[in-house]
């Protein structure tokens, strides 16, 4: 259904501690592709970053809504230039001597039709690639 959430879950062999390092701090988020020049997980925190094709780039401006410390991290998320707004939510729970990570990405179909880049399917396929292996490597010692 086109209105339906994006959700990526992972477990990972790492533990909350260092899966929230890798959300909430600048040098995990670089790893992801975000040229993200400050992070501050603290609700009303606003941040940007450049983000796209080579060919074309698209300004993010993204602001914290939610933030239990070691637990979720959300933040809403919108292009400069562009209708919409979605939201990004994280969630950690451990899980055993595991850890849980659940990604809610809610709102894309908000995005302008007319803007291929900013299509579903190109959400679906960074957040897997994102969580599945490169904050996986990040936190379990294998990086991408």
């Amino acid at each position: 259904m086109k209105d339906q959430p994006i959700i990526v879950e992972r477990l990972l062999n790492a533990p909350p501690e260092r899966v929230w390092k890798a959300i909430t701090e600048t040098e995990g988020m670089k790893r992801w592709g975000f040229e993200i020049a400050e992070f501050k997980p603290v609700v009303g925190f606003e941040f940007r970053f450049l983000g796209g094709k080579d060919e074309k780039k698209y300004l993010h401006i993204c602001r914290v809504t939610d933030v239990v410390p070691g637990k979720k991290l959300a933040y809403s998320w919108r292009y400069d230039g562009y209708a919409g707004m979605s939201h990004v939510t994280f969630e950690i729970e451990k899980v055993g001597n595991k850890t849980k990570i659940t990604l809610t990405h809610m709102g894309v179909e908000t995005f302008p039709a007319n803007a291929p880049d900013l299509a579903k399917e190109n959400f679906v396929f960074g957040w897997t690639v994102i969580v599945n292996e490169i904050i996986k490597g990040e936190v379990e010692g294998t990086p991408v």
